[in-house]
């Protein structure tokens, strides 16, 4: 396992956010995390940086209930242009629904890799890391 993951966490939730950063920083698979508070700043970061894919996370943990641009949004925009990504890059929706209808949605998308229901906890995050 590579324990110099960049993460990137897509939620509008500024506690959340810290939580899940100090949860993940306490396991050291991780040397950077990048956070943003919509999908449209997630989604102009990730076109700005199509041609330096070291740049661009190896995980993103996102959040479906954001405000401007949704995690479902940035899911179909993401869809647009990730062939244009030279790296393999996981993607988790981590969302506080519970809604049967959302975890459908998701499982029917390829480019989510698993469902998470908030919070995103240490034993899950090393899981995760495992796999």
């Amino acid at each position: 396992m590579n324990k110099n993951q960049t993460i990137a966490v897509i939620d509008d939730d500024d506690i959340y956010v810290y939580a899940i950063r100090r949860t993940i920083y306490s396991t050291q698979y991780v040397n950077k995390i990048v956070s943003f508070p919509d999908g449209q700043e997630a989604l102009d970061f990730f076109i700005q940086n199509l041609q330096a894919p070291e740049k661009l996370p190896d995980i993103v943990f996102l959040d479906i209930n954001m405000p401007i641009v949704d995690g479902w949004q940035f899911l179909e925009e993401y869809r647009s242009f990730k062939e244009k990504i030279e790296k393999d890059i996981k993607i988790y929706i981590t969302s506080s629904s519970k809604n049967p209808d959302d975890l459908i949605q998701a499982k029917n998308i390829s480019e989510v890799s698993d469902y998470i229901v908030k919070p995103l906890t240490f034993e899950k995050f090393e899981e995760l890391m495992e796999r």
